[in-house]
């Protein structure tokens, strides 16, 4: 917690707002989505979904594949004490509303269910969409998948394992958004991006939670930030954000979100 408390000063010092950014592509990115102030009736939907699952004081018990809880360790924990821990905040839930309704993702993966909140969030901002999600956790998994159906989220296949076994026995395709939300360990990081490169395309955009989790994280993003496909880069702090769109000039950003 301490390394990620020097990290976020030394990011207000870095980082800027829309009036910093001078490529037309990013500007609109912020300003039109980013920075977008209206109050989708979807964002009841979101807010209602984690509402639930703060409620709810079932206990289950977790098996960690990634790097774990920087709050908690204990294997039994309550489905209320994961949604508030470990759960997507509802800013960030809003923001991916956001993000997916703007660039309009039709197939999208995410490695790191957990308790599907964020995957909720994507599903509502296009319900034509085809979401990928993987979940290591079986208890987890299956507690989800329950919830998912009491939702009626018909676009979402969840799927239980390992990241590394799933991710190469994946049905060939290029996927328009990959939410990486899962293992918080800088190799295991890195090998999922080299391998999920190869379904990237131009416009494919890849978002990577918790990027100051640990100077681990943190030496991955750099090394993600030098990849050859890799043109534009935004750093928001909670997320690392990655576009391969070939027609824009190298460039990374860090802007306030």
């Amino acid at each position: 917690m301490f390394y990620q408390a020097i990290q976020y000063i030394k990011f207000l010092f870095k980082s800027t707002n829309q009036h910093g950014v001078h490529s037309p592509f990013v500007y609109n990115l912020v300003t039109k989505c980013f920075y977008d102030t209206a109050n989708y009736e979807a964002y009841k939907n979101i807010s209602a979904y984690k509402k639930q699952l703060l409620q709810d004081h079932t206990k289950i018990t977790v098996t960690d594949l990634g790097k774990g809880s920087h709050v908690t360790k204990q294997q039994e924990r309550t489905i209320s004490e994961i949604a508030k821990n470990t759960g997507t905040t509802i800013k960030r839930a809003k923001l991916l509303y956001r993000l997916s309704a703007y660039f309009n993702f039709e197939n999208i993966l995410e490695l790191g269910t957990s308790l599907g909140i964020a995957t909720h969030a994507m599903s509502l901002a296009n319900p034509k969409s085809e979401i990928t999600s993987i979940e290591g956790c079986p208890m987890i998994s299956e507690y989800t998948k329950t919830t998912f159906e009491k939702h009626h989220l018909k676009n979402i296949s969840l799927i239980t394992g390992d990241f590394n076994d799933i991710i190469k026995n994946l049905t060939p395709k290029t996927f328009d958004l990959i939410f990486f939300d899962g293992n918080h360990q800088k190799e295991a990081t890195l090998q999922y991006f080299e391998t999920l490169t190869q379904t990237a395309h131009n416009d494919s955009v890849f978002i990577f939670d918790d990027i100051y989790w640990s100077k681990e994280m943190t030496e991955a993003w750099e090394t993600i930030k030098q990849h050859p496909k890799v043109t534009v880069t935004i750093d928001t702090f909670f997320w690392g954000v990655v576009f391969f769109r070939k027609e824009q000039v190298k460039e990374d950003f860090v802007v306030r979100v």
